[in-house]
């Protein structure tokens, strides 16, 4: 028998205040965010291309920075799994056996911390080194999926905020080392065939 915390002491209040919210809502509200909390990671995603087209314009480093964002969001995901693996609290719908509108995943599918917080946090955060602006617009739609996990009944508040915090000292952490080996390494790619993803024509 697998042996799982229990988060609801924690939160679980404020968790099922945002439940019943969520059961009261419209049905237009529930479905947008439903489908935000289900796809939205995919405009991370896109922000990400595009944050490499424009650091083109800015020169090799500028790319090599914004090619590494990926693979500092995949380095705090898989951070946050290893934190999920270790903790294994249950899901809140399985604790306290509420009804949610996302369908209640299976025991073992454990809840702390919220790997779409994690996800999104660490790309809002990894955009801003390389455009404040795409940062900006990544830092509201990552406090939008956060949000959007706890109404939906996939996590409690303390999921995603511990999720969040994974994300963000993750990047804090890895991108400022990052610097000395993108400043090196950036002229010799140019170099190379990988120059037309480093330099605009």
């Amino acid at each position: 028998m697998i042996l799982a915390v229990n988060g609801s002491p924690v939160d679980g209040r404020a968790y099922l205040d945002v439940v019943g919210l969520a059961r009261q809502a419209p049905a237009w509200l529930n479905d947008t965010v439903s489908a935000w909390s289900t796809y939205g990671l995919a405009l991370f995603g896109v922000l990400m291309v595009i944050g490499w087209w424009l650091a083109r314009r800015a020169g090799a480093a500028a790319s090599v920075t914004a090619l590494a964002v990926p693979v500092v969001v995949a380095v705090a995901s898989a951070i946050d799994v290893a934190l999920k693996l270790a903790v294994r609290e249950d899901r809140p719908c399985q604790s306290l056996r509420v009804t949610t509108l996302e369908a209640c995943p299976a025991v073992g599918d454990w809840s702390f911390p919220s790997n779409h917080a994690a996800i999104a946090a660490a790309a809002a955060v990894s955009l801003m080194f390389v455009s404040r602006r795409l940062g900006a617009v990544a830092v509201v739609a990552a406090g939008a999926m956060a949000a959007s996990r706890v109404w939906v009944g996939a996590h409690y508040p303390h999921d995603v905020a511990a999720g969040a915090l994974v994300g963000v000292l993750t990047v804090l952490v890895v991108m400022p080392a990052l610097r000395g080996p993108v400043r090196a390494l950036a002229p010799r790619l140019t170099g190379t065939r990988l120059r037309p993803l480093l330099v605009a024509p």
